[in-house]
């Protein structure tokens, strides 16, 4: 096993490479153990140079509700009237701190999350 660390670009591409090579190799084999070591520190690497930023409040709670089959009228014991969810999906008004509670337990979405600010439009 001949691995580094990642630490430029080309680096990068290379442990990308060999993965590829070596992702399906028998478990308890050395190029397994490489895969998963490379696996490990290709992680690392796109952690700090590519990372993925959480949704706004108001996407994580589409997101869920389409993973969940879920229609705007199923929210309404969460949020208020139909036209309240249509508020606040639309982004046209701001979460309240009951609808976040709510939300976090229909959903089963972080509070953390959707405290989180975003933008109204206009």
């Amino acid at each position: 096993m001949n691995t580094k660390l990642i630490k430029t670009e080309e680096n990068y591409r290379i442990a990308l490479s060999k993965l590829e090579m070596i992702f399906d190799a028998p478990i308890g084999t050395p190029e397994s153990d490489e895969a998963d070591v490379l696996g490990l520190l290709i992680n690392e690497y796109e952690n700090k140079y590519y990372p993925i930023e959480a949704p706004d409040p108001i996407e994580a709670i589409k997101i869920r509700m389409e993973e969940m089959q879920l229609k705007q009228a199923d929210l309404i014991a969460e949020i208020g009237g139909k036209s309240r969810v249509s508020e606040i999906l639309n982004k046209k008004r701001k979460l309240t701190v009951e609808m976040i509670r709510n939300l976090a337990v229909r959903l089963n979405l972080s509070a953390g999350l959707l405290i989180r600010d975003y933008q109204l439009n206009s």
